[in-house]
């Protein structure tokens, strides 16, 4: 109640302070950041992205890619793990994404539920490409992206937007904002369904294979209130999450919930404490299809995943002056979550159950700090982190009952890990910036990949509660140009080594019986710790705008190869698994008023499904476009198309060697409204 009086206050504070600015925002970025290869995406981009979707927006920074080619309407939630320069990985993230300072991957998975970010909701996106681990905590990789929620001015103070599109698809959002002198709040809701389209290419299709339809939804509620100096920021968000793919026994439901309070203090000291809580749930189910594929079966029902996700963080920067800058904290993150399975089908049946999970904790202090020196910047920075890893177990039973068939109780692990990143930038003119940087990170095993074994049609994976952190050495030097307002470019050659990367394996080929998994029709993996990934190459993004014309291009190509011995010294020498060696992004728009007009071209080179390299999915190339048409001052029409040339993007290819596809050619149109 009191926080709602200051907020209808707001009008007569705001006259005692007029200097107080009510952003929503945490604290200002550092000098020191010039340093690293950044790219922006501002909020005018996300509104003219023809799929309307985060991962099709993030997809401009070319490098920054899921696991698959498919999106989160085809794909299965698990495989939409995030990374960058060429570091492969699996259904985990190695690029490390936080919405308004918090940590986004799935507690139990590490895969990012991307449904739950309505693109109206997303202000400002920054995508720093490597980096270590450095302020933003474990877990950066291969680089930090950053999503700060779009601020009431950003919009109107009501909006929507509606479409209909092929496939008996629907897209709808909506944002609702109250503003005052003191603070603002926000309200908004998204909806999104299909009919789906057929997975599996036409030539590869049986009686079996039917569209794959999906449904999602979410909603959000944001309050910023101004407390003297100091704002306070609250969230709550929450989604739901439905797809099925292709076939009969391959349903998945994916919901979840986040709160989290922030405070930020803008005085002489500038600080932030951030509190979080995330909950989420997880069901798939998983068949195995005939050799004629005339006939689904189901192996697997994974019919509940429960996991939680605890947090928090502080951080303060002393006033040192104008060319010095120090960012002193600690953050502190822990997950615990389960899978609950039922397999070993008989007479379409399950005849067995399996638990399995654990808990992991991270905790760390760090300091970052910069200097101006003239044309020169200076920043270094350092993290030390304690890890637990605890409470991992892995039971299987009969549903007959009668004793356990296996009964795992994995001892627990602890340990620290000292990070840290420095680099320097130095302006020998005004339009060119030279830089250079170095930097250590790490990752923990997420929960899924420790204890969960799992299946993918005839295939399986067993799970390894022994594995070893993933540590990242990496150092990157380049040049930006800026040689007139609205025109940049840049360009950065990096050298990652990623040790104790963690890969899933080939180990044997059925049909046959294995540990964790037992029959196993197609190629059985497990989880490992491989000895590194190698991964050198360039990026290089532009960017112009001359009045109504606007152009965005971006390139990244990135040579990885694997270095393993042992067990797995079959895959030395190798390309890791779904890792192209070249994508490209470039996007020409053009703005008059609210009529917007935009193109968008994107190509991925040729990649490997598989470890063993011995399967490739073809190079593609799409076209996106967008078109809005004012029909009053506040409602525009909207025409989007989605790989208009409806190009083959090959997304998989199982064991038989089918092939399965991601998004064809899918058409919308609609109406936007925004007051203006």
């Amino acid at each position: 109640m009191r926080y709602l009086l200051l907020l209808l206050a707001a009008p007569v504070a705001a006259q005692q302070r007029p200097d107080i600015v009510v952003t929503g925002r945490g604290l200002a970025d550092a000098p020191g950041d010039r340093v690293f290869d950044i790219v922006t995406i501002p909020r005018e981009r996300p509104e003219v992205n023809a799929a309307n979707r985060l991962e099709s927006v993030l997809a401009d920074v070319a490098g920054l890619q899921q696991f698959r080619r498919s999106d989160s309407r085809s794909a299965n939630p698990t495989s939409q793990g995030i990374t960058l320069r060429g570091l492969g990985g699996n259904a985990s993230s190695r690029a490390l994404l936080v919405l308004d300072g918090v940590p986004q991957a799935d507690p139990f998975g590490g895969w990012v539920a991307f449904p739950a970010y309505a693109t109206d909701r997303i202000g400002r996106i920054r995508v720093t490409r490597g980096g270590g681990s450095g302020v933003a905590g474990p877990g950066a990789l291969a680089g930090v992206v950053e999503i700060d929620s779009a601020a009431p001015g950003q919009g109107g103070a009501l909006t929507g937007r509606l479409s209909g599109g092929s496939r008996g698809s629907l897209d709808a959002q909506g944002s609702a904002a109250l503003v005052r002198a003191g603070g603002f709040a926000t309200l908004s809701a998204a909806y999104a369904r299909g009919d789906g389209f057929i997975p599996v290419v036409t030539e590869d299709r049986g009686p079996v294979d039917r569209p794959a339809p999906y449904e999602q939804g979410s909603v959000a509620a944001r309050a910023v209130v101004a407390l003297g100096r100091t704002e306070l920021q609250a969230n709550v968000s929450a989604f739901t999450d439905r797809r099925e793919r292709g076939t009969a026994f391959t349903a998945n439901r994916s919901e979840g919930a986040d709160a989290s309070v922030r405070l930020v203090g803008q005085g002489r000291w500038r600080w932030s404490a951030l509190a979080y809580l995330q909950t989420r749930g997880f069901s798939s189910s998983f068949a195995a299809i005939d050799a004629a594929r005339t006939a689904a079966t189901q192996t697997l029902d994974q019919f509940n995943t429960p996991a939680t996700g605890l947090g928090a963080r502080v951080e303060v920067q002393p006033p040192l002056g104008e060319r010095f800058a120090l960012r002193l904290g600690g953050d502190l993150r822990h997950v615990e979550g389960r899978t609950q399975e039922l397999f070993t089908f008989v007479a379409a049946l399950p005849t067995r159950r399996r638990v399995a999970g654990g808990e992991n904790l991270t905790a760390g202090l760090f300091a970052d700090g910069s200097v101006e020196l003239g044309t020169l910047t200076l920043t270094a920075g350092g993290r030390l982190d304690g890890w637990r890893i605890g409470g991992g177990f892995l039971s299987e039973r009969a549903l007959a009952g009668g004793v356990a068939l296996a009964d795992a109780r994995y001892p627990e692990r602890t340990g620290t890990e000292a990070t840290g990143r420095a680099g320097v930038a130095w302006r020998p003119v005004t339009p060119v910036t030279l830089r250079a940087a170095a930097y250590r990170g790490w990752r923990l095993p997420t929960l899924n990949e420790l204890y969960r074994p799992f299946r993918v049609g005839a295939d399986a994976v067993a799970a390894d509660a022994t594995l070893k952190p993933e540590h990242v050495d990496g150092w990157e030097a380049g040049a930006t140009f800026v040689p007139s307002r609205g025109v940049t470019l840049a360009a950065t050659y990096f050298d990652n080594r990623l040790t104790d990367a963690i890969a899933n394996v080939t180990a044997g080929q059925g049909p046959g019986l294995f540990p964790q998994v037992g029959f196993v029709a197609g190629t059985f993996r497990r989880r490992a710790n491989l000895d590194a990934i190698r991964s050198r190459g360039f990026e290089v993004d532009a960017e112009w705008r001359l009045g109504a014309v606007g152009a965005r291009a971006s390139w990244s190509h990135a040579s990885a190869r694997v270095r393993a011995s042992g067990s797995a010294a079959a895959l030395d020498g190798l390309r890791p698994a779904q890792t192209p060696v070249d994508q490209v992004s470039a996007t020409l728009d053009w703005r008059r008023g609210a009529t917007t007009a935009a193109l968008t071209v994107r190509h991925v080179a040729a990649q490997f499904e598989d470890d063993g390299n011995s399967r490739s999915l073809a190079p593609a190339t799409t076209l996106d476009a967008y078109l809005a048409l004012p029909l009053t001052a506040a409602l525009a029409l909207e025409a989007r198309g989605e790989n208009v040339t409806d190009a083959r993007v090959e997304a998989g290819i199982s064991g038989p060697g089918v092939v399965e596809r991601a998004t064809p050619r899918t058409l919308w149109l609609g109406l936007r409204y925004r007051p203006r």
